[in-house]
């Protein structure tokens, strides 16, 4: 495998400005080569902790990497092999990884065994069938055997509760905000009725939730929630991510809670110069907020989605840009301590 050639964040931050303008893909145009402008200097989320998080603690500084890394086969050896293979290409471990579970599918499996090695937190991404059903009481037998179950795994849990709860195909499902938040807070309290110590809770909606209003009224309340978290993705349209992140950032930055990006990505769509710059204004944009202590890409071409949808880092400059955002000191505050 050809290794990607490392720029340098400077450099890729000096092409992301020289190239970056606002684009959508028209119908039957050919997809620009380059990214969106960059964000502006200014951070907005500046709180810098020390923060009430649970078990899983922010770090002091900078912003731990993690990431959702498609297997070539959901098979439990190829999910381990397509993050080591990752982690080979970046020169270095992830500090978390993200996995999904359906309400019916198994927890633990040996590779989540695996992801919450030497003293990893795992991100737990947990869908729930229907609010409503929740709360009705007929799912608390098994509601409070996930609980045992990750109680027992041990290892400390980053548990995103039915994220993207505000996304419109789930509105069957959620209901209402006022469903979702009851939802939430009858599975908390099974988790506290079990003794569950290990789990951080973080309420996780989308970017387009926040740009339309109607996320904030899916908050379960700073009572309820460890840390705040948003999904982002330049996807139909290039837009640079702190302007994506903008109205999630000047919400967040009025709770006192740690910020965690669950899921971001630039589309394939755009090609290799245009994600390379975007990736590399993306972490700057981190760094420029530093309430954000944690950020996971989503490195994966979801079956059936067109290129739109496609996020899986392939091209060496586009794994380039991600190496060096990887390497950068900033994202890696374990090793400074």
């Amino acid at each position: 495998m050809r290794r990607p050639v490392i720029v340098g964040l400077a450099g890729l931050a000096v092409l992301a400005a020289a190239t970056l303008v606002l684009v959508t893909c028209r119908p039957g145009a050919r997809p620009p080569a380059v990214a969106p402008s960059p964000s502006g200097s200014a951070g907005i989320a500046t709180r810098t902790g020390p923060f009430q998080a649970g078990p899983v603690a922010p770090p002091p500084s900078g912003a731990l990497l993690g990431a959702w890394v498609k297997p070539a086969v959901f098979t439990q050896p190829a999910r381990v092999e397509a993050v080591t293979s990752l982690e080979s290409a970046l020169g270095r471990p992830l500090d978390f990884v993200n996995t999904y579970r359906r309400f019916d599918e198994p927890f633990p499996t040996r590779s989540d065994e695996t992801f919450a090695g030497n003293g990893r937190p795992l991100m737990l991404s947990w869908a729930i069938d229907d609010t409503r059903v929740v709360t009705s009481g007929t799912q608390d037998d098994a509601i409070r055997s996930w609980a045992r179950r990750i109680r027992d795994f041990g290892h400390p849990v980053l548990l995103r509760f039915r994220w993207e709860m505000d996304r419109p195909n789930l509105q069957a499902a959620m209901w209402s905000p006022t469903d979702y938040i009851e939802a939430w807070r009858h599975a908390h309290e099974l988790f506290t009725t079990e003794r569950v110590s290990n789990v951080s809770w973080v309420w996780c909606p989308t970017v387009e939730g926040f740009a339309g209003g109607y996320a904030p009224a899916y908050y379960p309340g700073d009572d309820e929630v460890d840390w705040t978290c948003v999904d982002a993705y330049a996807g139909k349209a290039l837009r640079p991510l702190g302007e994506l992140l903008r109205p999630f950032l000047t919400w967040a930055a009025a709770h006192p809670k740690p910020i965690l990006i669950g899921e971001f990505g630039v589309a394939a769509v755009w090609g290799t110069a245009g994600r390379a710059a975007w990736l590399a204004d993306a972490a700057h944009v981190f760094q420029r907020n530093p309430q954000i202590k944690a950020v996971s890409y989503f490195d994966s071409n979801p079956d059936g989605n067109g290129p739109e949808q496609q996020f899986k880092l392939g091209d060496p400059p586009v794994m380039s840009a991600f190496v060096d955002l990887a390497r950068s000191p900033y994202f890696n505050p374990r090793a400074l301590r």
